[in-house]
């Protein structure tokens, strides 16, 4: 019997040792990684990000100046909405992360807006009775339906512009509103740029000449506290439309 194993293990193997070589032109199968939402990989893990919204919960989110999350801010197949049930002159849905304070930073989050719609995720909030909303201190990166809002804009308040700051390059990334797109916010005082959907939109150095000379133009007379902070709260906006978010991470710099 033990003959006979070793007969058939020689023939195995000249079989498989015969057996023809794929060719150069022959196709592998790639195996793309399956990205969940609102996760983390362990790469991210250990280059320090961490989320800001898990998909399931409104932990760590509240109202600007506030100690509970709003009523018009709610969960919805993985992704927190923004009902815009509120409006007014100073949009009191705003919501802020109240648990931590960034300075430099890399920001990343994904969104969708409603036709017509306007929203904006702003860094180095601050509180106090003094502020009415986000827009009073933190500086903002512009989410707005670019196609399908109802008045002209000007290149100042477009999407992915730094509002009132830095005018944006969109071209070739808007969506139609509805569709998700991916933006990302990375502020350190070297250097500070915007991102929409792969595309740099913007990019300018915090503090600099020519940033002090638009922080001191007429669109933020009325406002003395705006962009002094060098580090604050993240906030999204209620600007009275319906909004989405998820994927929303963040690492210090």
């Amino acid at each position: 019997m033990k003959k006979n194993y070793l007969i058939w293990a020689i023939v195995l193997g000249i079989g498989f040792s015969c057996s023809p070589k794929e060719t150069e032109n022959s196709t592998e199968e790639v195996v793309e990684a399956v990205i969940i939402d609102n996760s983390l990989t362990e790469e991210e893990k250990a280059a320090g990000w961490m989320l800001l919204f898990d998909g399931t919960s409104m932990d760590g989110w509240r109202a600007f100046n506030g100690d509970t999350t709003p009523s018009n801010w709610i969960i919805e197949d993985g992704a927190m909405k923004g009902l815009g049930a509120t409006g007014g002159e100073d949009f009191g849905g705003d919501i802020v992360f109240g648990p931590m304070e960034f300075e430099e930073f890399e920001m990343e989050f994904t969104w969708k807006i409603s036709p017509g719609g306007n929203s904006g995720v702003f860094y180095h909030v601050v509180e106090g009775p003094e502020y009415k909303a986000p827009y009073y201190t933190g500086p903002e990166y512009q989410v707005i339906d670019q196609l399908g809002f109802a008045q002209p804009l000007e290149k100042w308040q477009s999407l992915g512009a730094d509002y009132a700051m830095y005018e944006p390059d969109f071209e070739g990334v808007v969506k139609e509103a509805g569709e998700w797109n991916t933006s990302k916010i990375i502020f350190s005082l070297e250097g500070a740029s915007y991102w929409l959907n792969g595309k740099k939109t913007v990019e300018f150095i915090p503090y600099s000449e020519d940033w002090t000379a638009k922080r001191n133009s007429g669109k933020w007379n009325d406002f003395p506290d705006y962009k002094i902070a060098r580090k604050g709260l993240i906030a999204l906006q209620d600007h009275g439309d319906p909004v989405w978010f998820k994927n929303i991470k963040i690492r210090p710099l």
